[in-house]
């Protein structure tokens, strides 16, 4: 679905209309919407420096939410075996993006924790995240953003009650 389709007013008050809500043209209108929030929300990783993929912006975000986590977690948080998620934090240490220290209860544990820089590149990142969102809300009107948040409240309310992770995306 174009833009312009999804803005025009007639389409809209048809999708409201709807009578069935998981008909098959209101699921293209939705995932044309999350595209382009994703499309939105995955800008701002272009603009933090240093560049870190995907993969590696996500297990920097999972370390902040656990302040300190192991590698084994790490791993398991992201759906990966340890040796991967271990070559992983070798780039990210390497980059000054995190910190391995033995953890305080057992020696063997390796704990991982973000540098000053790692927090401060998550800063970044969500800074700019914000930014690219708050534009494009800013040329919504004030009903169709509380409409949005409504939405997607309600949205996210589903999602938990059907024990979907909770967890941000990077």
């Amino acid at each position: 679905m174009s833009a312009r389709e999804w803005t025009h007013p007639d389409r809209r008050a048809a999708l409201v209309r709807q009578a069935d809500p998981l008909s098959p043209e209101v699921l293209d209108d939705l995932e044309a919407g999350i595209g382009a929030l994703l499309v939105v929300w995955g800008r701002s990783t272009e603009r933090i420096k240093p560049k870190v993929s995907a993969s590696q912006l996500r297990a920097l975000v999972v370390v902040d939410r656990h302040d300190a986590i192991t590698l084994t977690s790490l791993a398991d948080e992201l759906g990966s075996i340890p040796s991967v998620t271990s070559r992983l934090c070798d780039r990210l240490q390497a980059a000054g993006l995190l910190v391995r220290a033995a953890s305080a209860s057992d020696r063997r544990e390796v704990m991982l924790r973000l540098s000053k820089d790692g927090r401060r590149l998550l800063r970044q990142f969500r800074r700019e995240r914000q930014a690219d969102i708050k534009e494009v809300l800013g040329a919504m009107s004030p009903r169709s953003r509380g409409a949005l948040l409504t939405g997607l409240g309600a949205f996210y309310a589903a999602a938990t009650e059907l024990g979907l992770p909770d967890e941000e995306p990077a």
